[in-house]
């Protein structure tokens, strides 16, 4: 399984943006997934995750209220909306695919690890 993760970029602090991942073939539709962001000097922190049917989802704190996680198992994608982003959103973004139907905050719960996209946003 191949993850590619796009849509990150520049933008200013209260703005959006909209991360994509997508599978490199329809697998992981009975799986949950999950994205998590790295910044340097500091460990992976877990963003939000999504079950295999879209009904349950879970976020960090940090983003609760602003980011939505939502996904299309028709087409292998799972999203991640971003809106009011501050500069400590800033960060390399990865989608990762679950071992499991469900799947929570703990990167051992994950399988496969998209390469990252990069997000920044400036103040």
């Amino acid at each position: 399984v191949q993850l590619q993760a796009s849509g990150g970029g520049l933008v200013q602090a209260g703005g959006y943006l909209r991360l994509s991942c997508a599978a490199s073939r329809r697998t992981g539709t009975n799986n949950g997934m999950g994205w998590f962001r790295l910044t340097p000097g500091k460990e992976r922190e877990f963003v939000a995750s999504i079950a295999w049917n879209g009904g349950n989802t879970y976020y960090a704190d940090s983003v609760k209220g602003r980011f939505t996680i939502s996904r299309d198992n028709a087409k292998g994608m799972v999203y991640l909306q971003m809106n009011r982003l501050k500069p400590e959103d800033t960060a390399t973004y990865y989608c990762a695919l679950a071992r499991r139907s469900y799947s929570g905050s703990s990167a051992s719960e994950y399988a496969y690890w998209g390469q990252g996209t990069e997000v920044t946003v400036s103040s």
